[in-house]
């Protein structure tokens, strides 16, 4: 199977590219810089093709990228702020033009990575069937972008599979995600660690699993549409911490109420996970 993986040099394309060959599929990879392309492992065991998605263009994307079987979409920028309007009034509109132009040159089968802040301030266990209700620009740009996908299926015949993707962690993940910062702390010998109190509850996977679970959804045609990629198994930040800090046989002082909790989640909630299960037991 021939496999384009957009970007690729990015924390989740780095580990989908490694499952991909271990699994034995052609890659493409493709991602903004060559250069930062070729410091990864997996550089000389693909097809690399330089691409900025930031810059339309009216060439034919399915023959640059060497008309591929299945196209998995990981690329998005400005990923250091959710609430920049930028994802919106900019981001959204490439990434249209950028899938429109593979779809009507013939791309039939098409895996997008969504976000979980796609559900908006809904707490509790969150199901495929909830409404969409994001609240800020980057969801908002996310869930815009599966609504035009959708309506652009009813000209154009292709397979769809919208993945939301919750919480993750693993090396190369963000340094300001919560264990990166532990860690941190850690190697500086820092006396304690600040935090919120930790008692939001929130639904984790290793990025290595997500990695799996994506290609599982990208390879199968049983189930289409919206795929929480979750583990149904929620848990408390702190808990999270603390589990952290226990596999690593590691202490430090928690500092916890030291940042507030963020004003664009809610403090309870989980995916249900019956889609991932119905496709892994098929």
């Amino acid at each position: 199977m021939k496999i384009l993986v957009t970007g690729a040099t990015g924390f989740i394309g780095h580990y989908v590219i490694n499952e991909l060959l271990k699994q034995k599929h052609t890659v493409i990879a493709t991602s903004t810089s060559i250069e930062k392309a070729r410091l990864e492992d997996w550089f000389d065991k693909v097809s690399y093709v330089e691409h900025n998605i930031h810059v339309e263009s009216d060439e034919n994307l399915i023959e640059k990228f060497q008309n591929p079987d299945i196209l998995i979409h990981l690329a998005w920028a400005n990923l250091s702020n959710f609430k920049d309007q930028i994802h919106v009034d900019v981001v959204l509109g490439f990434h249209k033009a950028f899938l429109r132009n593979l779809i009507s040159n013939g791309l039939n089968d098409l895996t997008v990575t969504g976000t979980c802040l796609e559900y908006g301030m809904q707490e509790g266990e969150l199901t495929e069937k909830l409404p969409s209700q994001p609240t800020i620009a980057y969801p908002i740009a996310k869930n815009q972008l599966r609504l035009y996908l959708e309506e652009l299926q009813k000209t154009q015949h292709f397979s769809f599979k919208w993945v939301r993707l919750f919480y993750m962690y693993g090396k190369g993940q963000s340094p300001k995600s919560i264990l990166s910062l532990l860690e941190k702390a850690l190697q500086a010998n820092e006396p304690s660690f600040n935090m919120s109190y930790g008692e939001q509850v929130r639904d984790y996977l290793p990025v290595n699993k997500v990695s799996e679970n994506i290609i599982i959804f990208a390879l199968q045609k049983k189930v289409e549409g919206i795929i929480n990629c979750c583990s149904n198994e929620p848990i408390k930040i702190v808990d999270l911490v603390k589990n952290y800090l226990k596999e690593k046989n590691k202490t430090i002082h928690l500092n916890l109420g030291y940042y507030p909790y963020t004003d664009y989640e809610p403090m309870k909630f989980w995916g249900r996970n019956s889609k991932l299960k119905t496709v892994l037991n098929d």
